[in-house]
């Protein structure tokens, strides 16, 4: 018995024993210089060039919005954007999947590169990890280029992994940004990243999520925000970390990549085909679009990955900004949801001058990651007791077919929030990619936008209230006894609703580790 509960730990023991052993001679990669920065501006003679003309003062500083609010019109929108690019089309993701919505765009920019438009892709490392062919495919087209930031000095197996332990400050500085520009005039951000999940197109699990369409001068702002990151000394070239194919066998992947885009496709959603459909529909879209004053926000790469994060970062500023500000009411929708004492501190005026603050995110029968959930819930106690009302959502939402495009995946699977949104006083939206939660504030670098058009927050607002109807989500409360307590349209239960045993053991045994600033 004794030697069955040694062995064991000393295995342990010579685990870490080892990982320490390596952190003391772990290094991350040499910075890249790569070379002088050219200037970059909007491109003079295109579609979205006409687009602006025609629905923009150009004496004005104002821009164009439109809200992508299912992952439909987000997977068709960008689709189209490819299709009418001329000159330059520059992505910024913290995942891009290869799956069959992220093979298709994929497709389409080699295309695009086909036709003479210079594509530049930037991907963060953590998710890079089996999708390499996909991009060692792209990289080898000549009007092609991928880098990778922050990227791990090992590249796959168990050094990969090792790196995470022995580099941990390096590491957690992710780039969560996500932004698409096409020409310079017309941009994307939001919480979406590249995958099915995020366009309705699966049939297990999709995100409630919601992007931003930009024609105008903030559409510069975003390449800003992209140059930023790709001239970092920390952003990689591709064929600086992996092995990239011989030309010849390239061609025909590429080749047969894009041949794959023209075939009857695998999708519920019907992307536009060629260049003429895509135009109408853009047309259409620009069309309904609201102008605002509006200003972007992002928080550039460390000059330093290892220097202590202990000071919030642009973006959050930002929002501590507009939270002072704010007079009536805050509507919060995050899918990760996790402040501290510093931050909860911060609001001590909840309640008072009759402000409310209310917010939405994942139960644990929805959430994705059950670590992040029990940072939510080792502080959910305290925003309760700071005045926050607090809804999670139910995993059987009937609003999944408002917000989901593809109802057979509503029907069959789950509905997980991943939308990343703050309306104050009905008048102004902080959207983007930006959780309210501690990594977001302190770790990622995040791009959001700020929005001073009170038809957007509404339509924002009132979304968020549909989602904390009691159908939709539970309503999180403390009774008379102190006890949290979880009220919808069924009632009221007193443990987390729609979840095992086990997954509410992990989450509760988590919640006890002060790890919720890496979560």
């Amino acid at each position: 018995m004794l030697t069955r509960q040694v062995v064991p730990l000393i295995a342990r023991l010579s685990l870490l024993l080892f990982a320490g052993l390596l952190a003391g001679c772990a290094r991350g990669l040499p910075p890249v210089d790569h070379g002088p920065v050219l200037a970059v501006s909007s491109v003079a003679d295109s579609f979205t060039t006409d687009q602006r003309r025609m629905h923009l003062d150009p004496e004005s500083r104002l821009s164009a919005f439109g809200l992508l609010d299912t992952g439909r019109d987000a997977f068709v929108v960008r689709s189209a954007l490819i299709e009418t690019a001329s000159q330059r089309i520059d992505a910024q993701y913290y995942i891009w999947n290869d799956d069959a919505s992220g093979r298709y765009l994929a497709g389409r920019l080699v295309a695009a590169a086909d036709r003479g438009v210079q594509v530049r892709l930037l991907l963060d490392d953590i998710n890079v990890a089996g999708k390499e062919s996909l991009f060692a495919m792209m990289e080898a087209h000549p009007a092609i280029s991928i880098r990778i930031f922050n990227p791990s000095p090992s590249r796959k197996g168990v050094g990969r992994w090792l790196s995470f332990i022995t580099d941990f400050d390096r590491i957690n500085r992710r780039m969560h940004n996500k932004t698409f520009v096409v020409d310079g005039n017309v941009g994307i951000t939001g919480g979406r990243n590249i995958g099915d999940e995020y366009f309705d197109e699966h049939q297990e699990l999709n995100f409630r999520d919601r992007d931003v369409m930009v024609l105008g001068p903030l559409a510069g702002a975003m390449t800003d925000n992209f140059e930023a990151y790709w001239q970092s000394p920390w952003s990689y070239p591709l064929g600086q970390l992996y092995e990239l194919p011989e030309s010849e066998r390239a061609g025909d992947r590429l080749s047969g990549l894009s041949r794959a885009t023209t075939e009857p496709l695998p999708f519920t959603a019907s992307v536009p085909q060629g260049r003429n459909q895509a135009e109408s529909l853009l047309a259409g879209w620009f069309a309904d679009m609201v102008k605002a004053e509006a200003e972007l926000v992002f928080d550039p790469p460390p000059e330093d990955l290892e220097a202590p994060a202990d000071k919030p970062r642009n973006t959050a500023k930002a929002l501590f900004d507009l939270i002072e500000s704010a007079r009536k009411e805050i509507l919060i929708e995050s899918a990760y949801l996790i402040l501290a004492d510093e931050q909860l501190n911060g609001l001590d005026n909840l309640g008072n001058h009759g402000l409310k603050v209310a917010a939405i995110t994942n139960s644990l029968a929805t959430n994705d990651l059950v670590t992040n959930h029990s940072g939510y819930a080792r502080w959910r106690r305290e925003m309760l007791e700071q005045g926050f009302d607090l809804y999670e959502l139910r995993p059987d939402a009937p609003a999944c077919k408002r917000w989901v495009a593809n109802e057979q995946a509503c029907d069959k699977g789950v509905i997980s929030l991943h939308s990343k949104a703050v309306v104050f006083d009905r008048e102004t939206l902080f959207i983007g990619s930006f959780n309210v939660n501690l990594r977001s504030i302190y770790l990622n670098g995040e791009t959001v936008l700020v929005i001073r058009s009170p038809q957007l927050a509404r339509a924002v607002a009132e979304d968020i209230e549909r989602a904390m109807a009691p159908e939709n989500s539970w309503r999180v409360s403390l009774n008379e006894q102190g006890s949290l307590v979880w009220q919808s349209r069924d009632g009221e239960v007193y443990q987390e609703p729609e979840s095992g045993f086990w997954r509410r053991a992990a989450s509760r045994m988590l919640s006890w580790l002060s790890i919720e600033k890496y979560l």
